[in-house]
């Protein structure tokens, strides 16, 4: 297998200088190329050169100088790249902005802004319009991505002020804008939720791909509610029946910073997660230490099983085989892992879980409410694990016409 690196079309019909250029076929070398080198060029195009822009040194106290104290700071570095990618688009969509004097909103001094003069500039940057050759001019919505450009000006300015102080005025005008998430009026777009059957159809498709980490993987998911980022990030061999509670599983959420460890058998000792904890015991076994998922297929480039997750937090690799594993099992094209995860919420309501029991099981922080569940987090857990699986047993007897059994 070798790779390749192309720019999308629609940039080279719109005069980026970027070549398609063959990236051999070392995984690893590739990656570091495209992420290191050929990301950031493009990045640069996209964003009208504003990264070479900054590597000259701006007027103190302008927003463009802001945004170089922001990404020389240490919270810039503590981001993924791809997270740096989105953000550094955002801000270069602010600072890029044309003003009515010709000047761009980047070059204007911090203490010359307004909330009046950022909502102006968001109001122009919240719609985009276009004339195809016939002269016929088209007018879109990219709510989404002016209020990233808005929420990371927003947090540029924090950032700044606590750095530089005497220099970043005291008062964010990026705060409290009451950005909305789409227009008024506009339905909310679903999140693709995968059903059981997709589920297991998915997970047939994996193993026949000799994918089986992201077999268990998806099966992980859907049964402790993981985000893809803790799946296959943080989810370590230690976390797992470990010498000191061989009878739980330790649970990190990255995105709230909630733990908990997870009962693995009931009261009477049964397995709450038999399929599941076979295929853990399985990894564990032959991976005594790291990460759990792994590049473990057969067809893999390196020789040692590498993480699906790169150094740099990166998951475009995985879920490129994601979709390649839903296309081989004939599901919808729109679900992806997150759409397993999703899944399982859904069981688990379908369920009639109580409010309590869900939040137990997604490890949802509640102001109000966390102490009280939180005292019962182990009950409420081997509870819920028993709900959702008589649900499963219910619904597959009921497409079988056999009477479900009663609770």
């Amino acid at each position: 297998m070798a790779y390749y690196f192309e720019p999308p079309i629609w940039a080279r019909r719109q005069g980026c200088n970027l070549r398609p250029e063959a990236l051999g076929s070392d995984y690893a070398s590739a990656v570091e190329r495209v992420v290191t080198i050929l990301l950031p060029a493009f990045d640069s195009w996209r964003s009208r050169d504003y990264s070479d822009v900054m590597l000259v040194s701006p007027e103190p106290g302008t927003f463009d100088w802001l945004v170089g104290v922001y990404q020389r700071h240490q919270k810039w570095s503590e981001l993924d790249s791809s997270t740096q990618r989105l953000y550094r688009r955002s801000l270069a969509l602010f600072a890029n902005h044309e003003l009515k004097d010709g000047s761009r909103a980047g070059s204007k001094q911090l203490n010359d802004f307004t909330k009046a003069f950022v909502d102006a500039v968001y109001g122009k940057l919240l719609v985009v319009s276009k004339v195809d050759s016939n002269g016929h001019a088209t007018v879109r919505e990219r709510r989404r991505y002016a209020n990233m450009a808005m929420a990371c000006c927003r947090r540029a300015w924090f950032v700044g002020q606590r750095a530089q102080e005497k220099i970043v005025p005291a008062s964010n005008p990026f705060s409290r804008m009451g950005l909305k998430s789409r227009a008024p009026g506009r339905p909310l777009r679903p999140t693709p939720t995968a059903t059981w059957d997709e589920l297991v159809a998915f997970r047939a498709a994996a193993k026949r791909l000799d994918y089986h980490s992201i077999a268990t993987a998806a099966l992980l998911s859907w049964e402790w509610l993981q985000r893809e980022q803790h799946v296959f990030g943080a989810f370590d061999i230690s976390h797992y029946r470990p010498s000191e509670r061989p009878n739980s599983v330790r649970i990190v959420h990255p995105k709230n910073g909630e733990e908990a460890w997870w009962p693995l058998f009931d009261e009477t000792g049964a397995a709450l997660f038999p399929e599941l904890m076979a295929e853990l015991d399985n990894i564990s076994k032959n991976s005594p230490s790291g990460l759990v998922f792994r590049r473990d297929h057969a067809h893999r480039q390196s020789a040692t099983p590498l993480p699906w997750i790169t150094p740099r937090k990166d998951l475009r690799y995985l879920r490129s085989v994601v979709k390649k594993i839903v296309v081989e099992a004939g599901l919808r094209q729109e679900l992806s892992f997150t759409s397993f995860r999703h899944g399982g919420f859904t069981e688990g309501a379908e369920s009639d879980l109580t409010d309590a029991e869900l939040r137990a099981a997604g490890r949802h922080r509640s102001s109000r409410q966390l102490p009280t569940y939180a005292k019962r987090t182990g009950k409420q857990l081997i509870t819920a694990t028993k709900k959702r699986r008589l649900e499963r047993t219910r619904s597959l007897l009921i497409r079988l016409n056999v009477n479900p059994p009663l609770e």
